[in-house]
């Protein structure tokens, strides 16, 4: 459908440069990792050097930035998970709600990828109700704040240099947002392994024990919960670039497989079944990605809202699980194995269907918007 086209030329030019490497260099490279749960250091080391770090701070249309979320999904989609959650939340969080100091001392390694940030906000026993139960606490104490609670599925949290902490203070009542080194004592970080999805990214279960931070710690734009709703939101909708990307990686390796794979003296290509389903595929992502380039026009325009992005998500979220479900079907047998890769989109779009905010979630805000009534409680 001419997306790419919608580009101008410079940024067109670097986006197909940046889908040659990723196809060629990350995709292949990502199963054994994918398999081994192992985080890829050196992969992601390169995506460093080709600017993928700095996406949400070196000037980038929404479109391009939003293309590039969907080409590293195509390739990987733990590793797009990565790349989002950095420019989205920890970048921009530090960008648009750091003190001068906290963005000289972390945004140059940051955006280069050379050092790594988590988002911890959700909680063990809180995920889709954060906003009212959040539990983790903060009390100023002689200068220094002291962290208490414990932070679940949060991606990174082993690898990471530190940790933007949301945390309730005790003397206000207010969440606010700090900067938690990840060697700090009374900080721990246990991976959660055994995944069926996104098994590249190290999700953790946080604790902070009396961890103690200095005061300048905390950011001074994150001093009430309402600051994050425009990373919240804005997060939301990346994970509708993932839902796009990851219908073409299904499409991709369905199209290679059925042109490929002889039955009955000649190819899965030429039957009919098979062409409905590529068929289908194709559509499915075609109109996911037109959702996300009207969706990225209304964010340069500074008009988008939580109950579009949450639209957004839900759909090309559901729509992926579709999608790549036919493609499971396309490769029989052989779908259920990663070595084929089918299988390892499979598992990773069940992750996509329920992070940042379930499907069912986002659903409700969507039916809050149009209703003017809320299905929550």
């Amino acid at each position: 459908m001419y997306i790419a086209e919608l580009l101008p030329a410079a940024e067109r030019s670097r986006y197909l440069e940046l889908r040659e490497f990723l196809q060629s260099r990350i995709r292949a490279a990502s199963i054994d990792y994918w398999n081994r749960e192992e985080f890829p250091f050196s992969l992601v080391a390169e995506m460093g050097k080709y600017g993928l770090g700095g996406l949400q701070t070196d000037g980038s249309s929404q479109l391009f930035k939003g293309l590039m979320y969907v080409e590293v999904a195509r390739a990987d989609v733990s590793l797009s998970a990565l790349v989002g959650i950095h420019n989205e939340l920890i970048v921009g969080m530090i960008d648009q709600l750091g003190s001068i100091e906290q963005k000289r001392q972390w945004l140059p390694g940051l955006t280069a990828l050379t050092q790594l940030g988590a988002f911890a906000l959700t909680e063990p026993d809180h995920g889709s109700d954060i906003a009212g139960g959040l539990e983790t606490t903060a009390r100023l104490d002689g200068g220094e704040w002291v962290i208490n609670g414990a932070k679940r599925w949060i991606g990174a949290g082993t690898i990471a240099d530190f940790a933007l902490v949301w945390a309730r203070d005790l003397e206000d009542g207010q969440i606010k947002g700090f900067i938690v080194e990840t060697d700090r004592p009374g900080y721990s970080a246990m991976k959660i392994s055994n995944k069926i999805g996104l098994r590249i990214m190290q999700n953790a279960d946080i604790t902070l024990s009396e961890v103690r931070i200095p005061e300048a710690n905390l950011l001074p734009g994150a001093t009430d919960f309402s600051k994050a709703n425009s990373l919240l939101r804005d997060s939301r909708a990346w994970v509708g670039w993932q839902g796009a990307g990851i219908q073409l990686a299904a499409f991709d390796v369905g199209r290679s497989y059925s042109l490929q794979r002889k039955q009955f003296g000649r190819e899965l290509a030429r039957f009919q079944l098979i062409q409905q389903q590529l068929a289908d595929m194709l559509g499915n992502a075609t109109a996911s990605l037109a959702l996300m380039v009207q969706l990225a026009r209304i964010q340069d325009e500074g008009k988008l809202e939580m109950a579009q992005a949450a639209m957004a998500k839900a759909t090309t979220t559901r729509l992926a699980r579709s999608t790549v479900a036919m493609g499971r079907s396309i490769l029989g047998g052989n779908g259920i194995s990663s070595d084929f890769e089918m299988a390892k989109l499979f598992g990773d779009a069940e992750v996509l269907y329920t992070y940042e905010g379930s499907y069912e979630i986002n659903s409700l805000i969507v039916g809050r918007a149009v209703t003017g009534k809320s299905a929550f409680t």
